[in-house]
């Protein structure tokens, strides 16, 4: 370590290239802070500059048009995600860095190198052409977290066509309610998966997926389970990319506009499909280069200053955080990957296989759910017995917010790895809805278990209470009163906007009164985000998020709509009607309900309950399972018809009845008397618990 050169921050560098080119310097984070989010013009400029983003045409202006939705970044300019990926081919190669590192759980270790990826990128991308598929085409994929799917995501986007990924452990329903949606081209998928030591066969799913598809008209067969298992009418991935000839060696991704479609990923709200939601190649580059960079400490694996980076963040694809993980690659980042269960199987529980993985990799930045670390924890996991895990300098965590518990144990746990350093951990918030983060990681700022350390640079976020103000040290709604570059470009098949406007900006819409910069003077503000989570803004700038304030499921750092949830319980012939709530709120360990009404005659036993579990499992996921079902003889609704999922979410985290819910408004008050006795219940059962 000692002929390395001592490590800057890439924050720090940043501000000095500021001060250096543009003569701006700030006294504090929370100035620089609020340059970037009211300079839009010249924050978002200079990262463009700073990452010497190309283009082979100039852009006329940074924000041509300052509203949400409907903003309009860099008109003019020409970008390509892909393009920005292979241009660390040569630097990166030459320093003698990987593109990508892949474990799984049976051990197999790959590396790709950055020439092999774009050898193999260009392959796929001409087949795909060949198979007519183009700009705009959408091209999906039911594939796991290995290497095929980073090559077959850029692929796509080096041609324009549009991606959109679902794991492999999600049900048939599920998947067909996504990609139904978008009708797509061609399908790239595996024949099955490994996971908790189970091989998975997925063949028969590709098969449900191919005739419940009909815009298909071209399939790529990944072999991920059995090399020689060839199902008809489909192009083997391996044959397709072995190519290699003049026209793979002379490929480059086209050029594009700043905004063109780059992908679709889905949130899930309460009610109805799952959106289908459209980020743009500029908007996703632009902002995941400063999120890497600035917040999550992550350089150039050939920058002397970054010790040669080894960027891990464990993610299932059906996760956000994969297009995150994959995200690396535009810094020139060897992405390290891990396609399998982070903790083992129930029968042989393995907390320390990702660990395991990074000390032997190499990896510098570490990353997953809060919920593997409290897992990690509760496991009593040593993790000075998983190897050398020196290198790593950060720690991430998100998906939901991270217990001050679970925290100190990671500190504690790396003071002894550090020879009594302390970790730094980046505990980011952000949302599948924009691909970002609104809260995150300042490697220089003070920690403190259970608060993260500050907002996101060009991030506006606020607390806002139910009068549209916005306040400080009080709970409030989070909203963002300026538009960023990888919020939605639209909704997939949203031709009037009804959806988009609907989903973000019911609550505040143009005229409510509200003033840029909250004062008195100037126009009213357009339509302001608001993205469903309970925040508090502290007076030094750290941020504590709370969890959802709609009733959105957040599991195990996966968003799903309950109506999800209910279409598959409420299939059951015995099930009448049905609700879930989940507790997980400020980084308590999530508990999840499912309230079921049966139709006369049943009972609520082992078998049914096994069935509902398994309804759940296949057509979600998994991950999606409740914690406990209650047979019950109602579910509050208003006098509308609408579950009361929110009310009675609060009423279990402690709030008084009469705060949460307006029993005028009801159509059966009545049943609220046995929630309240259930509530009550379960908070002396937690109580007990944690005085244990």
């Amino acid at each position: 370590m000692s002929s390395t050169p001592a490590y800057i921050p890439q924050i720090r560098l940043y501000q000095d290239w500021l001060r250096e080119k543009h003569g701006l310097t700030f006294d504090s984070y929370d100035a620089l802070w609020r340059w970037s989010v009211t300079d839009l013009d010249a924050f978002w400029q200079s990262i463009w500059d700073y990452n010497n983003m190309q283009s082979p045409t100039p852009h006329t202006a940074v924000l041509a048009r300052n509203t949400m939705p409907g903003a309009q970044w860099f008109p003019g300019a020409q970008v390509n995600y892909a393009r920005q990926v292979l241009r660390h081919v040569d630097p990166a190669h030459a320093a003698g860095m990987p593109a990508v590192i892949s474990r799984n759980e049976q051990g197999l270790h790959r590396e790709l190198s950055w020439p092999e990826l774009r050898r193999q990128v260009a392959a796929l991308a001409l087949h795909l052409r060949a198979q007519g598929v183009g700009r705009g085409d959408r091209v999906a994929a039911y594939m796991p977290n290995i290497p095929e799917t980073m090559v077959a995501f850029l692929a796509t986007a080096s041609l324009g066509a549009v991606w959109s990924v679902c794991a492999p452990d999600m049900g048939t329903n599920a998947v067909l309610d996504r990609f139904r949606q978008i009708a797509p081209k061609a399908l790239i998928a595996v024949d099955g998966v490994h996971y908790a030591w189970r091989d998975l066969d997925r063949s028969s799913v590709l098969a449900e997926l191919r005739s419940g598809l009909p815009s298909l008209e071209h399939v790529v067969q990944v072999n991920n389970l059995d090399a020689s298992k060839k199902i008809a009418d489909t192009a083997d991935y391996t044959s397709v990319t072995a190519r290699n000839d003049a026209d793979v060696s002379a490929f480059e991704p086209d050029w594009l506009p700043f905004d063109h479609p780059l992908w679709i990923v889905y949130s899930s709200g309460t009610t109805g499909l799952p959106k289908p939601i459209v980020h743009g190649h500029g908007g996703m580059v632009l902002v995941a280069l400063e999120l890497k960079a600035l917040h999550n400490d992550v350089g150039c694996s050939y920058d002397p200053n970054s010790w040669g980076e080894r960027y891990h963040w464990y993610s299932s694809t059906g996760w956000v955080m994969w297009n995150a993980q994959v995200s690396g690659l535009l810094g020139g980042t060897t992405c390290v990957i891990f396609d399998g269960s982070p903790g083992g199987s129930k029968e042989k529980p393995d907390w320390g296989v990702l660990w395991r993985m990074a000390a032997e990799t190499g990896v510098t930045s570490f990353g997953s759910g809060a919920a593997f670390y409290a897992g990690c924890m509760k496991a009593g996991l040593d993790l000075s017995s998983c190897g050398d895990l020196s290198r790593i300098r950060g720690l991430g965590s998100t998906g939901s917010p991270l217990s001050p518990e679970v925290q100190e144990w990671g500190t504690l746990q790396f003071r002894k790895i550090r020879a009594g350093q302390d970790i730094w951990w980046n505990n980011l918030s952000g949302g599948t809805d924009f691909a970002g983060a609104f809260i995150g990681g300042h490697r220089e700022l003070p920690q403190r278990p259970g608060i993260m350390q500050c907002r996101q640079l060009g991030a506006a976020v606020e607390a806002w209470n139910d009068k549209g103000e916005s306040v400080i040290d009080e709970v409030g709604e989070l909203v963002c009163t300026q538009p960023i570059p990888s919020m939605p470009l639209f909704l997939w098949g949203d031709a009037d906007g009804k959806r988009y406007l609907s989903s973000y900006f019911d609550m505040y819409p143009a005229g409510h009164g509200r003033k840029p910069g909250g004062g008195d003077a100037g126009p009213e503000m357009g339509p302001v985000w608001r993205h469903g989570d309970w925040i508090r803004v502290l007076p030094d700038g750290g941020c504590i998020i709370y969890g959802r304030s709609d009733a959105t499921i957040n599991r195990h750092g996966l968003r799903m709509g309950t109506s999800e949830i209910y279409s598959a319980v409420e299939g059951l012939p015995e099930v009448l009607d049905s609700m879930v709530v989940d507790l997980e709120y400020l980084g308590r360990e999530s508990y999840m309900p499912l309230f079921v009404v049966l139709r006369p005659g049943f009972e609520l036993d082992e078998g049914l309950r096994a069935r509902l579990n398994a309804a759940i499992r296949q057509a979600l996921s998994p991950r999606f399972v409740p914690d406990e079902i209650v047979q019950v003889a109602e579910i509050p609704r208003t006098l509308s018809g609408k579950k009361q999922e929110l009310p009675i979410k609060k009423l279990m985290l402690g709030q008084p009845l009469d705060k949460v819910v307006n029993k005028e408004a009801m159509a059966n008050p009545g049943c609220l008397d046995w929630y309240q006795g259930f509530a009550q219940a379960h908070q002396q059962r937690r109580d007990k618990a944690a005085s244990a």
